[in-house]
């Protein structure tokens, strides 16, 4: 079967074979670059050859569900499994092969407020864990809790975007220079959001340490991105606890950094969990 990955900037396909990925298809094709008329076209351009070869059977997930997606297909309410989402599959109309896509899925918080994820759900069942806690770094990360290999719940933290913010439209834009990861630096901000004050107290030290001469504005960056992450683990990870944290990108390795740091620990996994996990929910559909 095909399994195709669809965010807002990205659209990534997977040709599976015996549960096995034998090829991978990329895009910068994401559901913020293309009016409804042309997703499948869209579709039909990346994943052409595939069919050409028998491939008959073709799963959606990610934003391509949205309202702004090619089909909104709502959200399944925590706990969720992925026979679960495999019975709520929607249709989608498209020539020369069988065509569905995969639902959100929806929780709330202990205050009743609503979490929703679109996407995050394959990469979860993508890891095969059967119960602990999943972290998938982001613009909006999620903390997700694995119960009896369903999602019982998560949460999201804007962590990602309010960096992108800090950064680049507040007083603190003047201390901050771009340059790599001073990973030095990233630390003593995760280590700082253990004190007392608060983040927003925090946050402004940034510009007091820059001015006596005591964060170079080479690591500012790194050490917000550090404060920022510090307050995010320190909020979600239990003390002790065991963190899966999804992703190759260099994010999910500072996330698993920082949970050291706060004292978790953390297997991080690699950036095939979409595939594998779409695949799981595949196998678990009926495609008459």
């Amino acid at each position: 079967m095909i399994a195709v990955d669809w965010g807002t900037t990205n659209c990534r396909a997977y040709r599976i074979q015996g549960g096995a990925l034998v090829d991978r298809r990329a895009a910068p094709a994401g559901i913020l670059s293309l009016d409804r008329s042309r997703f499948a076209s869209t579709l039909r351009d990346l994943v052409g050859p595939w069919l050409a070869k028998g491939e008959g059977r073709v799963l959606l997930s990610g934003m391509i569900g949205s309202r702004g997606g090619w089909v909104e297909t709502g959200y399944l309410p925590c706990p969720v499994s992925p026979q679960d989402l495999a019975g709520a599959l929607v249709a989608v109309p498209f020539d020369g092969a069988v065509v569905r896509m995969v639902p959100g899925v929806s929780s709330a918080d202990q205050n009743g407020v609503p979490e929703f994820i679109r996407g995050e759900e394959a990469q979860i069942f993508g890891t095969d864990v059967k119960s602990g806690m999943i972290c998938l770094p982001g613009i909006h990360s999620k903390w997700v809790q694995v119960e009896g290999g369903k999602i019982a719940t998560f949460t999201t933290y804007l962590t990602g975007e309010a960096f992108a913010a800090v950064r680049a439209h507040t007083i603190l834009a003047r201390s901050i220079t771009d340059g790599p990861v001073v990973e030095a630096a990233f630390d003593a901000g995760v280590a700082r959001s253990a004190d007392a004050g608060g983040l927003l107290h925090h946050l402004f030290g940034i510009r007091s340490l820059g001015l006596v001469g005591r964060l170079a504005e080479s690591s500012a960056g790194s050490y917000l991105s550090g404060l920022l992450v510090g307050h995010e683990v320190r909020q979600a990870v239990p003390a002790g606890a065991e963190v899966h944290v999804v992703g190759a990108s260099d994010l999910a390795k500072l996330y698993a950094r920082a949970i050291k740091a706060c004292g978790g620990f953390s297997r991080v996994w690699g950036d095939e969990t979409a595939a594998l996990g779409i695949n799981q929910i595949a196998e678990c559909a009926a495609w008459t």
